[in-house]
């Protein structure tokens, strides 16, 4: 199959590296400076190559903030019966902008990134599969994601969104609020670094990202959640109750199992 991955990032490196060595795969990126290191792939920065490439799919690794804006760059470039595909971890718009664009598609979610994830090893990692997607992508992302020992899910975008609401929102939030108190330490401890390095990770990630995540119309009632629990929390440290301290941490042994 011809792909076309849009965006040479840290995803779409991973993607054409995977796809490459069974499909013919090109790379379209209008910073030429980051195609340098695209290994058995083509590498186009103009759109007029792109129409002569002429892919049967299009995996969409742009940046989450130019995710519909690059489809609709590249789309008067493309065959109707291209399949446009994302990887976004944020899908807002996207239902809307399928719809209309007159193309079939498919709608994924590695559940992991270069940040954390070793891209190496991928068995205890996840990825989403969007239901509404259609029929022939859906195959293609699945064979992909099983062939990379993950565990695939299937989900409406509605369920997507809620998913990621619990799943990313309460770690964002909680590491947010961890790194909003940060002091420097000259001599921390095991689990102060562990917490550190997971913080740093995420600050590293793009900021538009982590608005979009945050401002996921499910994000306030997870919050709501968090801050419900600390609240119990402080009452329980403040007046020293030795057994609601030991229900507590009961609780949450039996959330972790």
């Amino acid at each position: 199959m011809r792909i076309l991955i849009l965006g040479a990032g840290k995803m779409g490196s991973f993607f054409s590296d995977v796809l490459s060595f069974e499909h013919e795969v090109a790379v379209f990126d209008v910073d030429k400076e980051r195609l340098r290191f695209t290994f058995n792939a083509l590498r186009f920065t103009s759109y007029d190559e792109i129409a002569a490439f002429n892919p049967e799919l299009l995996i969409n690794a742009a940046t989450v903030k130019y995710t519909i804006e690059a489809f609709n760059k590249v789309m008067p470039h493309l065959s109707p019966t291209c399949i446009l595909s994302d990887i976004a971890s944020v899908k807002t718009g996207l239902p809307e902008f399928y719809k209309d664009c007159g193309h079939p598609f498919v709608s994924t979610h590695p559940m992991f990134g270069p940040t954390f994830a070793s891209l190496s090893n991928l068995s205890s990692e996840n990825a989403i599969i969007i239901s509404e997607s259609d029929h022939l992508g859906k195959v293609f992302f699945r064979d992909l994601y099983n062939g990379l020992h993950l565990n695939v899910c299937e989900y409406t975008f509605e369920q997507h969104d809620e998913t990621i609401a619990f799943s990313l929102s309460i770690p964002f939030a909680s590491t947010l609020v961890f790194g909003s108190v940060m002091k420097h330490q000259d001599a921390p401890g095991t689990t102060f670094k562990r917490h550190m390095a997971i913080a740093r990770g995420l600050m590293s990630e793009d900021d538009f990202l982590l608005q979009e995540i945050l401002f996921n119309p499910h994000t306030p009632e997870q919050l709501d959640k968090i801050i419900d629990r600390l609240t119990t929390l402080r009452e329980i440290v403040a007046t020293r109750d030795a057994a609601s301290m030991k229900a507590f941490l009961d609780e949450v042994r039996s959330n972790l199992k």
